[in-house]
This record gives structure tokens, sequence and C-alpha cells, in this order.
């Protein structure tokens, strides 16, 4: 066959391969001029799997497992042999992979299967010795109406009802041993990369867990998260009532035209669960405490409409919320600390002047009155302008920021005048039993519709500037979300569906020949899966109108 050349980003050199030569063809030939062993590889800035044929010439990009991209296929991969060992096992068993939380992947085998330490242990053994075994992920393409039988024989309805409601001509599915699954994304070539994991019983189920990319020697030790835990318990139960835990089932009430009462129930449950948490804010503020409530929360968590309709809820308690800005008290950009890449780190603890606004909180607490300030972005400097503010009797302070579960924000405030609520998307729907949804892809996607709609940016920039935003919030963020008096989940169960239309033509906007057409590409993959719903039913009240618009809430 005649030959093809190719570039290669990683050599920064042009390679003349025979046609029809695959990816994982041309990584060994490389041999150690690539330097790494891939696990996938992008063409053209679109991620394919290793068994990808090329037949014309392209620009190709071979990923690491420590890249995004490759450590999504690593773990997409484990899971797959995941699936393997416990339809081997345990025939009777109904894998569940869930959501993330405590440094893993949680696992459940179905509510009549008795999840013992002795069986986590057994499914660990046989997914050793499937690594061991080398065995191929072979990927396949076919009419989606045979993909739909296979999966039906092997008793995955929740991948059937999602195929029956996407209508896509074709599907790809790979096959390991004697069994097929879908995964949204590539997989590895071999199970015989897949060496760092481990399974540690948790809950009614166990955690998958994988090495962190940041740190891939060694695997992550577990971190308890109760809180965030019942969080997406709470929700999976909701969930359960509706009939809608999946995309499938959503896909099919959107066909029925039966997606009103979701919609009311869903927006009824984010009113219920402000109200609650109202309450208890009320009863300890009654009782002495609860002066302060600090909202925090990762970025597009809903932060601002949360803070909104918590006011409301505390006027109809009768109480008077006064709201603070934390951004009022940066310090000058001249004393704003840098980032590893030398950028101004706003999103650093320290880039806030600690001193001046405990001592205003203090100042508030004790009956006075202060001068409030307000930083002004262009000059860099924080003014004042005559804005003051005291607390009378009945007022309470609303605080957002992304430091609100920090100790270190509030340190010279007393414990009990604080209340803290963290605030995030923990999306509880999958897409089916095996293929879970990253609560950071539906918080980046409802940031790229933001910014490009009230910042005129684009996706692409948006996309280039989340990996920085990312390592902020495992700085800065998570670490503390379990000092939460309260969780307030912001997902609502139809919003991936309403957020289709509008993403897809920002999305469609990102140039092909930038790095970032890999990202909009997959999240466009991604989107396919949804049915849409159209925006026009969803109430001006609604939290997803912080980011799509139409809200009567002014920001």
């Amino acid at each position: 066959m005649q030959s093809v050349k190719i570039y290669c980003v990683n050599t920064a050199s042009y390679v003349e391969v025979e046609g029809g030569a695959t990816l994982l063809d041309i990584s060994r030939s490389l041999g150690q001029d690539l330097g790494f062993e891939p696990i996938s590889a992008r063409v053209n800035n679109k991620n394919e799997a290793l068994s990808f044929a090329l037949f014309q010439p392209k620009m190709v990009e071979f990923l690491p497992v420590t890249s995004p991209s490759g450590h999504r296929s690593y773990v997409r991969s484990l899971c797959m042999v995941l699936y393997r060992a416990v339809s081997r096992l345990y025939p009777e068993a109904h894998l569940s992979i869930e959501h993330s939380i405590s440094k893993g992947y949680f696992c459940r085998l179905g509510d009549g299967f008795d999840c013992t330490a002795e069986a986590v242990t057994n499914i660990s053994a046989e997914m050793r010795r499937i690594v061991e075994a080398d065995m191929p992920f072979e990927r396949n393409e076919s009419l989606t109406s045979d993909v739909i039988e296979i999966f039906r024989r092997q008793g995955l309805t929740d991948k059937v009802k999602l195929l029956s409601t996407t209508h896509e001509l074709y599907t790809t599915y790979y096959r390991l041993d004697s069994i097929c699954d879908s995964y949204y994304g590539t997989l590895a070539p071999r199970t015989g990369m897949l060496t760092d994991w481990t399974l540690r019983p948790f809950k009614d189920g166990f955690l998958l867990v994988v090495f962190d990319p940041e740190c891939p020697d060694k695997l992550p030790a577990h971190i308890d998260q109760e809180k965030m835990y019942r969080a997406f318990t709470d929700y999976q139960d909701f969930n359960r009532i509706l009939g809608v835990r999946n995309v499938g089932e959503l896909n099919q009430e959107v066909e029925r035209r039966r997606t009103a009462d979701i919609i009311n129930v869903a927006e009824a449950l984010h009113e219920k669960q402000i109200a609650r948490i109202s309450d208890e804010i009320t009863r300890r503020y009654h009782e002495g405490g609860a002066r302060i409530v600090l909202i925090s929360g990762p970025s597009s968590s809903g932060k601002t409409t949360t803070t909104k309709r918590l006011g409301i809820q505390l006027t109809t308690n009768l109480l008077k919320p006064q709201l603070i800005s934390l951004d009022d008290y940066f310090v000058d950009r001249t004393r704003t600390p840098r980032d590893q890449t030398g950028d101004y780190d706003y999103e650093s603890l320290y880039a806030l002047d600690l001193q001046q606004f405990n001592d205003d909180l203090t100042a508030l607490l004790a009956g006075r009155e202060i001068e409030l300030p307000s930083y002004n972005f262009e000059l860099g400097q924080r003014q004042y302008k005559g804005r003051r503010m005291r607390l009378d009797e009945g007022s309470i302070l609303l605080i957002e920021g992304i430091h609100g579960l920090n100790p270190g924000l509030t340190e010279m405030i007393p414990e009990e005048m604080k209340y803290r609520l963290y605030v995030s998307a923990l999306t509880t729907i999958t897409i089916d039993d095996h293929n879970w949804i990253p609560t950071t892809d539906n918080r980046l996607l409802r940031r790229i519709i933001r910014d490009h709609k009230y910042r005129g940016t684009s996706a692409v920039e948006t996309i280039r500037r989340w990996p920085s935003v990312r390592r902020g919030e495992e700085k800065w963020i998570f670490p503390y979300q379990e000092n939460a008096d309260a969780t307030f989940n912001s997902a609502l169960l139809y919003e991936l569906s309403v957020m289709r239309e509008i993403a897809e033509p920002i999305l469609k906007k990102v140039p092909h020949d930038v790095v970032e057409y890999s990202e909009a590409y997959r999240l466009l993959k991604f989107l396919s899966y949804f049915n849409p719903i159209d925006l026009r039913t969803i109430p001006s009240t609604s939290l997803l109108r912080e980011f799509l618009g139409g809200s009567s809430f002014k920001y």
C-alpha cells in the first residue's frame, strides 16, 4: 500500500509510514524517540484509539496516561476490566459505576447483592488476572440495532434505552474476552497497561481507585467525604422516585413530552433544600450564633443564585440579609501572589487582605459601622467610596466566595458566629450504568455558555483556562468541602438536555487547528446523548438561568 507522511507533534518531525498502519504500529516504530508508552492519541486534534488506521497525511500527538485524555482512557479501560470480572464471578450482580468520591469511583453491585469485603477481594483478584493476561480491547462499529441486541442479551437495559433514544445509525462498542460494552471515549489497546489501581470497600459497595495524574507514582490516600456522599445519595433516591436515573430514561421522558413534571419537581427540590438550610440558619441565629453565612463552591456551581435564593428564604424567616463580596477585599495588584505560570493568582487565599476582612467582620459583629471597600480591577487597587454598613437587629451577613470553607479566611471570628454552606453541581444522572457524568463536565459546559453570553469569551479561551481553574479548585476549595455545615447540590436532573442546543453552536465555532478542538469535540459527543429540552420551559427563578440568561434575578 502507498506510504503516508504524518507529522508527529511529540518528535516535531515528519514520519513516513505504510498506508493503513495503526497508531499503535506507528508508536512502536518510534520507540525511544517517543519516550513513553501512549494510551491514545490526538489525530488532527481529535482523540482516537491506538487501533485507528491512517490512510492519509495527518497530524498526530501521542498521549501518555498522565494527560487528561490519557487518564480518562485509563479509567474507562479499567471499568471494562471491572465489568468483565464482575460478570464472570457474580453473574447475578448488576455493576453500577455511579460517581467519583473519596479519591475513587463509587461502584455498587445491585440492591439484591451483598457486596462483602470478600467479594471485593475476589473481584480485585480477577481483575489482576485479566490485566496480567494482557487481553486486547477490540474496537468495533456496527449497526445500532445490532448493538442493541448484543446489550439486550447481556442484560444491559440501561444501554438499550440510551441507544434506542439517540437514534444513531451506527454505534461503536468494545469487546473484551466474551463481553461487550460501550464507553464515552477511547480505551487502551490492551489490559496489560492497567497496573496502577486498587479496590477499596466503601459503604454498600466499593471504590475503584486510580493514580492521580499529578502524582502518578502512588495511589491517592482515602479521604472521608461523608457529607458529599449523603448529598449524592439523597439525589439518587430522588432520581429513583422519578424513574429517571440515566440519560436513556430522561430521553424517553422527552420523547413522550413528559418533561414538565420533571422540571417542576427538580426546581421544587432546590427550593425545599434552600428553605431547609434557611430554617437551620435561622434557628442558630436565634440561639445566639450564625451571624455570618459563608457560601463557597467551585467555578460555575451556582453560588450567586444560591446566595440570592437563600437571602429570600431568610427574609421570609424575618431576618435581614446583607451581602459582602470577597472580591472587594483583594490586595492591590502589586501584592497579588503569582501562580506556577507567573500569572496573577486571584484564586489564592492570600490574594485577599485577610487582616482587613477579619477586622471589618469583627467590627460588624460588635455593632460598629464600617466603610466597605471596592476593588477596581482596571487599576488593580482597592478603593473606598463611602459605602457604609452596620448590622442592625435581625441582620445577617451573606458572604459568597471560593474560600468560604477555608478556616484561614475567618480565623479571628468565633466559630459559633459562622455558618458554612458548600454549593456544587453534583451530577447524579448517569449516561448508563458504566458511564457516569463527571461533575466537572457539567460545570465546564455551564461556564462555556455563561462566558460566551455575558463576557464575550470564546469556548476556546474558556477551555484553555479550565485546567488552571481546576488546579485552583483542587488547592483552595476541595480540601475544605467537608467543613460545611450544609451541602447544596445545584445540579438539575434535566439541565444537560437544556444546555445541549445552546452549547452546541458555541462549541462548533472552535477551530479545527487548535488543540482545544479535541475537548470541544468530546463535549459535543457527550451532549449528543441528550435529547434537547426547550429553554422556554425553564422558570425564570431557576438556578440554571444564571448561566443561560432570562433570570428574574439581577447579577
